[in-house]
């Protein structure tokens, strides 16, 4: 029980430096905080960061992990249409807006900006939940073949990534998100009939 007790706060700890380490890359951005000013933040001296995360790629994977869990925690949550289309549209709708609304989150989860970070298998297989939802969208759409469901996924990550880029908080580009979803699923759907 003592155990139980020492892990759920050890557990606590951990979800608390991270969500000090985002606020963080909030303000100074993703790669550029430092473990000092989280040290600062949380209220420890840097050593004792060690104690919960032995780098800094340590506590990325942790970040990783987290925000692809809010992804993952805001795509159950949806609920989605019947019509398999219209569904796999919300479904990546959900993950623009995702990724949208927080530049440093989007940044650390699909661009790999921070040199020499991998996610550990552990906070990956949280990513690939996510894909998940997607494939099985895609699936549900009739877009069952790899290539087409990569091509869902590039078009919707280069409309973000256009978003982003040229028009931050507008929708010049996520607003065609819909139409290029129609294209990709009736082309799809038109080669698997030939």
């Amino acid at each position: 029980m003592v155990a139980s007790k020492v892990a759920q706060r050890r557990e606590a700890r951990i979800a608390s430096i991270v969500e000090a380490a985002w606020s963080l890359a909030h303000e100074q951005g993703i790669q550029v905080f430092s473990l000092r000013d989280l040290a600062t933040e949380v209220g420890v001296q840097q050593p004792s960061l060690y104690t919960y995360f032995d780098s800094k790629n340590a506590l990325y994977d942790a970040m990783f992990a987290d925000g692809n869990q809010q992804l993952l925690e805001t795509l159950d949550s949806v609920d989605l249409p019947d019509d398999a289309e219209a569904a796999l549209k919300v479904c990546l709708r959900v993950v623009a807006d995702f990724a949208v609304e927080d530049p440093e989150r989007y940044s650390l989860l699909f661009s790999r900006v921070i040199p020499g970070f991998e996610p550990s298998a552990e906070s990956y297989a949280v990513a690939q939940e996510v894909l998940g939802h997607v494939v099985v969208a895609a699936d549900a759409a009739g877009v069952t073949n790899q290539g087409d469901i990569d091509c869902l996924v590039a078009v919707t990550a280069g409309l973000i990534d256009s978003q982003m880029s040229n028009e931050p908080g507008g929708d010049r580009w996520l607003q065609h998100l819909d139409r290029m979803i129609d294209l990709l699923v009736d082309d799809a759907t038109n080669r698997s009939v030939r």
